[in-house]
């Protein structure tokens, strides 16, 4: 049986806007208002138990498997604001675990409890401490660093589940300015994590998820992270923090990279812009700790310095020296996971999710100024039109626009990892998402988002944008089916895809998940050659 669904979600689902807006925050289904505990439901004696380490808890079944939500694995960060949390708190009796656990505070239009106290896990499990060893999926949600909860319908693991006899886990963790405002060099040393403690919350789940292993039916020994966009960027970020090292064993990530993190000085410069903005005295980082989470998402409005357009501060993970002590893909891929096999996927229209109606429509006097303030790479404007123009000579000023904000955005640090992996010599994987979503009557493309429903093969549940065709159907089988192979025996290769060769230089070999897929070398080769006459320089980081 499935809880009770107290949310409005199936009043506001058709609304493709808001869907697009949900899917890349990852708030869609972050509803369920109380905490997982204290939620009275219909008692079960039959209902599915386990013992975490810090008292019991109770959950659901659904459609046969066994479901927990809102397990704390951390303390409320409120006492350990800026701070690394210590575990959870231990509790006497059955603690129910029938709904998600608050979000990290955030600014946005979605509805769901919001809390300093955001450190839960959900898991989906076949079995309980049954003795079988199935690979462990722990999907880290998108958002960038700012937005987004587990809780997304998008991300329910049943299918997953009942397709691959695996364990799913999704997971909150401390987001935007409680995760990665740096303020260290303001501070002093209680604040030597602030800029990673967002990152350190991932670190601490994995290491329940790996210490209750055998208890949620799963081996300890085989452990994937899987994310998509700001979820990609974390798990790249994990892979180049020694207190990772050991909790995961493979990584498959989706339009979300993170080539290199904020530099200690950008950081502090933007923890001096928020401090004022908050209206505290220059460098008071310990006033920060008295105000409240409104008053401090208020204060993170303030205009980041890096950035063309009107945007809001942006944190993200920092290189403090200790929790993250380099770059997390430069100059080259992290040694400590040169052993991790990896999937690097993006989606070939990428930026359609975010085009409004005049995008769709662009005049070509308009789009200088697009590409100058959407490609996020420094790069002259008139080349890269020129370049379009001789190589798709039949494109509009709108395809053009797309094409290069796409190659210029995501797509770009995608590349810097995958061919950092390749001249590693790591176990390494790319694909590129190009079967278009049905909605609009197709206009919006392979957009950013649309490979979660595929790979989840949740294409029924609320928000998704694929319909549930036919070609959808073995669209999802094919992309669910690769990460399944992969959690199983760290290859993505199985007999419902053609062979997918590992990505090596120069060949550049790419999974194009189409109806039919097929591989490729170097997809988009002369777009690729064209963003690299510039360095690539993380969005956001100086």
């Amino acid at each position: 049986m499935r809880p009770p669904d107290r949310s409005d979600r199936g009043r506001r689902a058709h609304d493709p806007a808001r869907r697009r807006f949900l899917h890349d925050t990852g708030l869609a289904g972050s509803l369920l208002l109380a905490p997982a505990w204290a939620v009275a439901a219909t008692r079960d004696e039959a209902a599915p138990e386990f013992a975490t380490r810090s008292g019991r808890v109770r959950g659901f079944t659904d459609r046969g498997l066994h479901v927990f939500r809102g397990i704390p694995y951390g303390a409320d960060t409120a006492a350990w604001r800026f701070r690394p949390a210590p575990r959870e708190a231990a509790w006497d009796g059955v603690r129910e675990a029938l709904a998600f656990g608050p979000a990290c505070p955030q600014r946005d239009s979605g509805g769901g409890a919001k809390s300093e106290d955001c450190l839960f896990l959900n898991v989906t499990t076949p079995g309980l401490a049954d003795g079988v060893k199935r690979p462990v999926l722990v999907y880290i949600h998108g958002g960038g660093f700012a937005n987004g909860s587990g809780s997304d319908p998008l991300y329910d693991g049943v299918n997953l589940c009942k397709q691959g006899d695996v364990v799913v886990v999704t997971v909150n963790h401390r987001l935007n300015l409680f995760g990665y405002l740096y303020l260290e060099q303001l501070g002093g040393p209680d604040f030597a994590d602030s800029g990673n403690v967002g990152q350190l919350d991932l670190v601490q789940a994995l290491a329940w998820v790996r210490e209750h292993a055998a208890a949620i039916g799963g081996d300890p020994d085989n452990i994937t992270v899987f994310g998509q966009s700001g979820g990609g960027a974390k798990i790249a970020t994990l892979m180049a923090m020694p207190s990772a090292d050991g909790l995961f064993h493979r990584a498959w990530t989706m339009s979300g990279q993170q080539v290199m993190a904020a530099g200690p000085r950008a950081a502090t410069q933007r923890a001096e812009l928020f401090i004022e903005a908050a209206g505290l005295a220059p460098g008071d980082a310990r006033g920060l700790l008295a105000l409240s989470p409104e008053q401090l998402l208020e204060a993170a409005l303030a205009k980041d310095p890096s950035r063309v357009e009107d945007r809001s501060l942006h944190f993200c993970p920092v290189l403090d020296g200790g929790a993250l002590p380099r770059h997390p893909f430069w100059p080259d891929a992290p040694a400590q996971s040169a052993r991790i096999p990896m999937v690097i996927g993006n989606t070939k229209d990428e930026t359609r999710a975010w085009g409004r109606e005049e995008d769709f429509d662009m005049s070509w006097d308009a789009l200088p100024e697009k590409i100058r303030q959407g490609q996020f790479v420094d790069i002259p404007v008139d080349v890269v039109i020129a370049e379009y123009r001789r190589l798709y000579p039949g494109m509009t000023a709108s395809e053009i626009y797309f094409a290069a904000t796409t190659a210029g955005r995501s797509w770009r640090g995608a590349v810097e990892e995958a061919e950092a992996r390749a001249r590693q010599g790591a176990p390494t994987w790319a694909y590129q998402l190009d079967w278009p979503s049905p909605e609009e009557g197709g206009r919006r493309g392979a957009y950013h988002t649309l490979d979660i429903p595929l790979v989840f093969d949740t294409l029924t549940q609320p928000g998704s944008p694929t319909g549930n065709g036919e070609s959808a159907r073995r669209m999802a089988a094919r992309m669910s089916g690769a990460l399944l192979a992969f959690a199983r025996a760290g290859d993505p290769n199985f007999e419902g895809i053609p062979a997918w060769a590992p990505y090596t230089l120069p060949h550049r070999e790419t999974m194009v998940f189409d109806d039919p897929s097929r591989l490729e070398n170097d997809p988009r080769g002369a777009e690729r050659e064209l963003y690299q006459r510039v360095p690539f320089i993380q969005r956001g980081t100086t």
